[in-house]
């Protein structure tokens, strides 16, 4: 049976995939993401091949509680106050690797807290009442947050991603144990390289495939033999989702690189 699913950051990237593959599912996705370009293009791709009963969408700031709040509140008549799955996706990622630490600004530091931790927190809140609906009394929700193996690794200069990141994991925990007796599990998934170069306007209007710009030796470097995919996500997510006995933990999709020792070249 079709279930009813909110993804946040779903205009491009993880967050698309996941909405095509659900769809494709025949689930039904409220699509959210600041991006208005990403999003009106994705939601005409998805107007090609689905029908406009499955999957409504709303530009959201998630920095600004009152577009969260309109969000849910256009999510809630979309779905006729019944929500099944949260799926936290959305975060800012603007000062990876281009601002040197000793030049963080504040701004720039609040704007990831607010988007990628904030924005989670706040957009959980407001989705509980969905989950508890007297539409479905019986039936038990789940909320996902995309954490990221940056909340466990990092490269010079990610402090405010790293940071908000490794936040959702305590999130999720304190969550789980706040939401259980109401029937609403709290799970994070933590990607590692999963490959989306395809999933946005411009890979489609170039006809980017999965596969472009890929090398052997990006493949070889994981455990698994190859980058991810989207398709990995959606298996996380639809195993969280079902597992009835799993709540308030972490799952790593990440090909086995955060188990990989690499020494230094010689």
């Amino acid at each position: 049976m079709g279930k009813n699913f909110l993804i946040t950051g779903a205009g491009r990237g993880i967050g698309r995939g996941l909405s095509r593959l659900l769809l494709q599912k025949g689930h039904r996705v409220f699509l959210v993401d600041i991006n208005k370009e990403e999003l009106e293009h994705t939601h005409e791709q998805f107007s090609q091949i689905f029908s406009s009963t499955q999957y409504d969408k709303a530009i959201c700031d998630l920095s600004q509680p009152a577009e969260i709040k309109s969000a849910i509140e256009k999510a809630t008549i979309f779905f006729n106050g019944h929500l099944d799955v949260l799926i936290n996706n959305a975060a800012y990622t603007g000062a990876i690797g281009n601002t040197p630490f000793a030049e963080l600004s504040l701004d720039t530091w609040n704007k990831s807290i607010q988007t990628n931790l904030t924005g989670s927190m706040l957009m959980s809140q407001g989705c509980i009442a969905l989950m508890k609906s007297a539409n479905a009394p019986q039936q038990r929700g789940s909320i996902v947050h995309i954490s990221s193996t940056r909340a466990h690794q990092s490269e010079p200069n990610s402090e405010g991603y790293a940071a908000t990141k490794a936040g959702l994991i305590g999130l999720t925990h304190a969550m789980a144990s706040s939401l259980g007796p109401d029937r609403i599990s709290v799970n994070a998934i933590l990607p590692g390289w999963i490959n989306v170069a395809n999933e946005c306007k411009e890979a489609d209007e170039n006809g980017t495939k999965w596969e472009d710009g890929l090398s052997e030796d990006d493949h070889r470097w994981h455990f698994s033999g190859r980058v991810g995919r989207v398709e990995d996500i959606l298996r996380a997510v639809e195993y969280l989702v079902d597992a009835e006995f799993v709540t308030g933990t972490e799952m790593v999709v990440d090909g086995g690189v955060t188990r990989k020792m690499v020494y230094p070249e010689e």
